[in-house]
């Protein structure tokens, strides 16, 4: 093989070439005979596996021939500096450590080693705290060095450390402090949205207003986590005409609702069964183009629920899931109550059907939910294969409410042999223990089966299990009454009642020993307000209804929020149920214009008991007698509403119709 420096050597002199007839002329040579030469010069030969490296000569170098020759690779890292050129980063480090345990002392002693901090470095330290005690005490250190004049900032941090504590008395000395120190300590935009959400965690809606608007009268414009979080507030305190009021005008001057806004109209609205005002979220979400996430479908839809819109609300479903929003166990719950409450059995089933295939998170909440839709609409097979789902499964066991709805269905269909095997399934267990909802639907059953002793002893049962009795057993008690048969099963039930509610107890006693003459039979129909009302016995119906509201037999007969004032007639019989109708129209006859509402609406049930006698048509029948505005609900869920105009209207002419016949 040629060396390298053949490169330099030069071209080889051509060989002579013999005289030929078709020799070309030299002076007129070829393209080919031109670049021959410069060929020889440039190519050299093709690459071997055996040819040399080139290699520099690298400069000498001295060595000490005292010490040994380093190797090139050594096995030992060469030594760091243990930490950086920052000298506060050892002390910085240290403070870390004390921050991070329970030892006050030492994260003070801890303070006192520091040295000479930066603005930024006292920043960095301040945020990492994640103790409010240690942010205060952090604070207050900064502020006896004084390094550096303190800033905002440093505040803002303390105080959401405060308000994550839920310590809304210390957030509270700390804001008035930062006004006190005049402009470089000025409350900004994040200092009145922290006091804001703080006072509002803390449940001081007021001072949450008050901070609002102060926040106002500085000049300061809220962002729109103020703006939601004071909406919030206000929906809080039921004030629909503030919260749509600041709304308007925040979104006058520029303000682009979130999420959360939208969850609080909507929640607002279904909280006073406002349909036109979930329509009106509608309509601004479709004009700032914000699309739902969860929180907004979960508030939406509890919002159609409880404005008893069930076809609303299973569209927003559908067009939540093809939308890709994935619900959750919040969303699932909200729709099987709609569902239940509407008596949609064959949309609440193939819902849980289609729970189990897509697999949804199920909790136990909504499997108690399903459970309680069962026993509503009587579906014993479903709620026996629900049940035996929630045994066999391992995150949503029954619980005591599971058990009580199971009861409750046996119960509605007249099986207390399934009733009470639940019920010493329950004694029984380590895990589950009976309640007194449990406890009154099993009593309800075995007095309606007519086995009364039965009846007394699952009472006795409760009573050494500790439960408390409340009204609606007391009410049970008095309606297994009308089941004895003989003085020696109502002593029986009467000696539950008195150990229950002795007052009322004593009223039972006292009209029993009145026999004829009050006619304790009438009594024994349920409930005391179940007198006949014929004749001169309506002024002794009411009588009976108000000691039986006296003692407590009827709680929570009227409800009045700001939009809506409600009858709750559930628990009463039919002639009870017009008595309280009619005196409940008596006080609204009394009220003055202005203090009624815009909304009136009466609760009858839907009447899915097996037992049940037909509140709902009884009602239905009573107000069309009597020409009253009343009228059921588009869904048939035994309620009936009416407005305020139409009511004033009828009770007018309702007067004007007694007194005539009063006159005659």
């Amino acid at each position: 093989m040629d060396s390298p420096r053949r490169l330099n050597r030069p071209p080889p002199s051509p060989p002579q070439q013999p005289t030929n007839i078709n020799t070309k002329n030299p002076s007129n040579p070829s393209l080919a005979d031109k670049l021959r030469p410069l060929s020889l010069t440039l190519l050299s030969d093709p690459p071997s596996d055996t040819k040399p490296r080139l290699h520099k000569r690298p400069k000498s170098t001295w060595v000490n021939p005292t010490k040994p020759k380093p190797t090139v690779l050594s096995l030992r890292r060469h030594p760091r500096a243990p930490y950086s050129h920052n000298p506060n980063l050892r002390a910085l480090s240290s403070l870390s450590k004390s921050s991070s345990s329970d030892d006050d002392s030492a994260f003070t002693a801890s303070l006192d080693s520091l040295p000479h901090l930066s603005r930024d470095d006292a920043l960095a330290v301040l945020n990492s705290l994640r103790s409010w005690q240690r942010s205060l005490l952090f604070l207050d250190w900064l502020k006896s060095r004084n390094a550096f004049p303190l800033e905002t900032i440093f505040y803002n941090v303390a105080l959401k450390s405060l308000r994550f504590a839920r310590r809304y008395d210390l957030v509270e000395k700390l804001a008035l402090e930062m006004i006190d120190g005049g402009d470089a300590l000025k409350p900004d935009n994040v200092t009145y949205s922290t006091l804001i959400t703080s006072a509002k965690r803390c449940g001081r809606f007021d001072k949450a207003i008050g901070w609002f608007e102060r926040m106002y009268k500085t000049g300061l414009v809220p962002d729109e986590v103020t703006y939601s979080a004071a909406l919030d507030v206000y929906a809080r305190l039921g004030k629909t005409e503030e919260v749509r009021s600041l709304y308007e005008r925040a979104r006058a001057g520029g303000w682009r609702p979130d999420h959360v806004a939208f969850s609080v109209l909507a929640k607002m609205y279904g909280e006073a069964g406002d349909y036109d005002g979930i329509r009106y979220v509608f309509d601004e979400m479709r004009s700032v183009d914000v699309k739902p996430n969860l929180a907004v479908y979960n508030a939406l839809l509890k919002a159609l629920g409880k404005a008893g819109k069930p076809g609303l609300a299973r569209s927003l479903f559908e067009e939540m899931v093809s939308a890709g929003v994935v619900p959750n166990e919040k969303t699932l719950t909200a729709l099987i109550k709609i569902y239940g409450r509407a008596r949609w059995a064959r949309d609440a089933l193939a819902l849980w059907e289609r729970m189990k295939a897509n697999r949804w998170p199920m909790d136990f909440i909504l499997y108690n939910t399903l459970l309680s839709m069962c026993a509503d609409l009587g579906l014993e097979d479903e709620a026996e294969r629900l049940f035996g789902e929630m045994k066999a499964s391992e995150n949503a066991r029954p619980d005591s409410w599971s058990y009580t709805a199971m009861i409750n269905i046996y119960a509605s269909v007249g099986k207390p042999e399934k009733a009470l095997a639940l019920f010493e399934a329950m004694l029984g267990s380590e895990d589950v223990a009976p309640n007194v909802m449990g406890c009154t639907c099993l009593i309800q059953c075995l007095g309606r089966a007519k086995r009364i002793e039965e009846a007394v002893r699952v009472f006795d049962v409760a009573i050494e299990r500790g439960i408390q009795p409340d009204d609606r057993l007391c009410g049970c008690l008095l309606s297994v009454l009308t089941y004895c048969e003989g003085e020696a099963e109502a002593e029986g039930v009467l000696a539950c009642l008195e150990r229950a509610n002795p007052r009322l107890a004593g009223l039972v006693k006292t009209l029993w020993e009145a026999g004829e003459e009050v006619g304790f039979e009438r009594v024994k129909e349920g409930d005391a307000g179940g007198v006949e009302r014929g004749g001169g016995m309506r002024g002794r119906a009411k009588e009976l209804l108000g000691l039986a509201k006296l003692y407590g037999l009827y709680p929570g007969l009227q409800t009045r929020k700001a939009e809506e004032w409600t009858l709750d007639l559930k628990s009463l019989s039919v002639g009870a149920a017009r008595t309280a109708f009619e005196e409940w129209m008596e006080g609204v006859r009394g009220e003055s214009l202005e203090g009624l509402p815009r909304w009136f609406a009466v609760q009858t049930g839907a009447g899915t008991h097996r037992y049940s006698q037909g509140l709902g048509s009884a009602f239905a029948a009573h107000v069309r007698d009597v020409e009253a505005p009343f009228r059921e609900s588009e869904e048939g869920n035994g309620r009936f509403v009416s407005t305020r105009e139409e009511v004033v209207h009828w009770l007018r002419s309702w007067v004007s119709s007694a007194a005539a016949v009063v006159v005659a």
